[in-house]
């Protein structure tokens, strides 16, 4: 099952749409490693990752998180989630990392 929901995963990365695809390249170069995204959480410039999922969820997100980066924008921090859909569509999706406020996501 697990091998299985992999490779699920896998095929439906290799099919990531040109939107996604241009809205990833946006981020490109300014997204946090891990150390900075801890601190960004302690220093309370982010809410943590997971009570964005959280939020997203009740919202009726209900995909797999299968990628999640805290990328600056401008002033701005923004969480860059994408998500697998349960009917296998790839979603990308833009959280205020500030509050976890739902900026944009299909």
């Amino acid at each position: 099952m697990v091998a299985l929901r992999a490779l699920i995963i896998a095929v439906c990365l290799l099919g990531v749409t040109p939107a996604i695809a241009a809205e990833s390249s946006a981020f490109r170069g300014a997204c946090l490693t891990k150390a900075e995204q801890r601190g960004a959480v302690a220093a309370h410039r982010a809410v943590p990752l997971a009570e964005v999922i959280k939020n997203l969820r009740a919202k009726g997100h209900r995909g797999e998180v299968v990628r999640a980066r805290l990328c600056r924008r401008g002033e701005r921090l923004d969480y860059v989630l994408t998500l697998l859909a349960r009917n296998g569509k790839v979603i990308s999706v833009t959280v205020d990392a500030a509050d976890g406020e739902l900026i944009n996501g299909r």
